[in-house]
């Protein structure tokens, strides 16, 4: 039965009617007879897959495969057979075979009754493409066997095994490959301009490696311990210096304030009102104890030490020491103090900057004592003329005369020399109390950081003022 659509109208020369809008009829598969032979073997297509766009209730899909007509995308003519062969307007394509299979219905000079194929397209030239009919068992029979490599979606699979049909290509001869040829490598000997270079830095850096040391001998074993001891004993006395100068000032700081604090309390509690002012000058002299204070003003308000009894070197850790069998701050005689220039509290460091008038105050329990240095040796000719002789503070000093001839304000003698601090220095006699002078002799090491020599500096009593309270010295405030 057929279901071809009715002839077009205008002829053959006419132009086709455009197509009636509408659901169209899925074309139906051929029947085997129907198709003809093909001349062209098989090839793979790549199946087409199917979009659910083109598929719907109104426009259902060929039995053979093919897109519903009037669908998006729909092709008028189906892309694949019903055998699978190639798609039309592809290479190798045949239009007497796609004649042969495909009806394109509605075309010009379509013959919807023809079993065998459609009439020739173009009858107005007056060519017949019709092609040539066979007998329906061989194409039956060719329809069969392309069959077997069709599937559902116009999709083609690949040809059976086997020499595909028609003679076989000739084979291609295979190349012959040339003999391997081996070279030998070549081994050139050359000389390198910076070879030279670098067998001198090698010889460069061989003459820097240090020699090994020698192997020790008995004379060096003995050098290298001599230095050994040397340098330890220079660390020791090194260490030695540091303790006498600095270490020492620390330990007599703390024993001169414990000095002052003893001699505070017994000058506070002996305190005797009305008592006879003979009395009170009498001293209660023990050995490293203090008795008596004494001030430079020149070298600082703050330049203030307690005088102990004793000259020895345990009492003069304490501070500065009175020399036993010396007069008394005030008496006539000789009040001489001996103290250290560096170390244990240095209390004479700067003994050898006090000038001639300079004041040295001394303080005991009862009474002020001022004491001011005598003139120097090279003050004494012309001392009367001088410029200091007219100065208040020098009205009281002046050079010395007869017995004290030999005494003025500063020298420097040796430690044998121990007649500076007699009652009248450089004096071998006995001089009578009545003649005799109050004064007070300092003494010292000398140089700084040496016992060679001493330095003496001998002055001369200028005022005395008995205490009371409240009461300073105004010589206490000159500097």
């Amino acid at each position: 039965m057929s279901h071809d659509p009715p002839p077009p109208r205008g002829g053959p020369s006419g132009p086709p009617p455009r197509p009636r809008p509408g659901p169209r009829r899925p074309t139906p598969p051929l029947a085997p007879e129907e198709i003809t032979e093909i001349t062209e073997p098989v090839r793979d297509v790549p199946p087409r897959r199917p979009r659910a766009a083109d598929h719907g209730p109104a426009h259902a899909v060929d039995e053979a495969g093919p897109r519903s007509r009037g669908a998006a995308g729909y092709d008028p003519v189906p892309a694949v057979d019903e055998v699978g062969r190639r798609l039309r307007g592809a290479v190798g394509h045949d239009p007497a075979v796609d004649e042969a299979v495909h009806r394109p219905r509605g075309a010009a000079g379509y013959d919807p009754v023809g079993e065998v194929g459609p009439r020739s397209r173009g009858a107005a030239d007056g060519f017949d493409r019709r092609p040539v009919a066979e007998p329906r068992g061989v194409v039956a029979g060719r329809a069969a066997d392309a069959t077997q490599y069709t599937n559902a979606f116009s999709g083609s699979l690949p040809p059976p095994p086997g020499p595909p049909p028609g003679p076989s290509p000739r084979p291609r001869p295979r190349p012959v490959d040339p003999p391997t040829e081996v070279i030998e490598p070549v081994h050139e000997e050359y000389e390198d301009e910076y070879d030279d270079y670098y067998d001198d830095e090698d010889d460069y850096e061989e003459d820097d490696t240090p020699p090994p040391p020698p192997k020790d001998s008995a004379a060096r074993k003995t050098v290298r311990t001599a230095g050994e001891l040397l340098i330890t004993a220079g660390l020791v006395i090194l260490l030695f210096v540091v303790y006498e100068v600095y270490v020492t000032d620390l330990i007599s700081a703390g024993k001169q304030d414990d000095a002052t604090s003893a001699l505070d309390n017994r000058w506070n509690a002996n305190t005797v009102e009305g008592a006879d002012p003979q009395r009170q000058a009498k001293y209660d002299l023990i050995a490293g104890q203090a008795f008596a204070k004494m001030y430079i003003p020149v070298f600082g308000p703050d330049y203030k030490f307690s005088v102990v009894e004793g000259t020895t070197d345990k009492d003069l850790e304490i501070g500065p020491g009175h020399y036993v069998d010396t007069a008394l701050p005030g008496d006539p005689g000789n009040f001489a103090v001996a103290g250290h220039r560096v170390g244990k509290g240095a209390p004479f460091n700067d003994l050898d900057l006090l000038e001639s008038c300079d004041a040295i105050v001394v303080e005991t329990q009862t009474h002020w004592f001022v004491y001011r240095m005598l003139p120097k040796a090279s003050e004494v000719a012309g001392w009367a003329d001088g410029a200091k002789a007219k100065d208040p503070r020098c009205a009281k000093v002046a050079p010395l005369g007869g017995s004290y001839e030999k005494t003025v304000g500063q020298e420097i003698v040796l430690p044998t020399q121990g007649e500076v601090i007699n009652a009248v220095p450089h004096f071998t006699g006995t001089a009578p109390e009545a003649q005799q002078v109050a004064l007070m002799t300092l003494t010292t090491c000398h140089p700084r950081f040496s016992d060679k020599q001493r330095l003496i500096v001998h002055a001369v009593l200028d005022q005395g003022y008995p205490k009371a309270p409240g009461f300073l010295p105004e010589q206490l405030k000159e500097q």
